[in-house]
């Protein structure tokens, strides 16, 4: 399984960002997908997951209301919207695919199977 992760470059505060990760070698319609972000010298933190039919949602409290995650699985892509970005919001954004386990383990990154390789998001102030 390989996880593209791509739309991440330099945007102004107050500025708005799409990140997309599509899979491949795999079919994702049936499982959760996450995004999560990593700064320098932090821990990787949990952004936003989405269900496999995309009922259900969860962001983080730091996000909330300004992110929004969705999946078109027919392209075997998940999305995330950015908008009202800050400078706090700088980091390596990746995506997650969680095969295994349930929804309630959707913010512990420990319980997803495969990552793609990131994309560096900079908000400067």
């Amino acid at each position: 399984v390989q996880l593209q992760a791509s739309g991440g470059g330099l945007v102004q505060a107050g500025g708005f960002m799409r990140l997309s990760c599509v899979a491949s070698g795999r079919t994702i319609t049936r499982d959760l997908m996450g995004w999560f972000r990593q700064a320098p010298g932090k821990e990787r933190e949990f952004v936003a997951a989405i269900t496999w039919s995309g009922e259900s949602t969860y962001y983080a409290d730091s996000v909330k209301g300004r992110f929004t995650v969705s999946r078109d699985n027919a392209k075997n892509t998940v999305y995330l919207q950015m908008n009202s970005l800050k400078p706090g919001d700088t980091a390596v954004y990746y995506c997650g695919d969680m095969v295994g386990w349930g929804p309630h383990y959707y913010n512990d990154y420990k319980k997803y199977d495969y990552w793609g390789q990131g994309t560096l998001v900079t908000v400067s102030s």
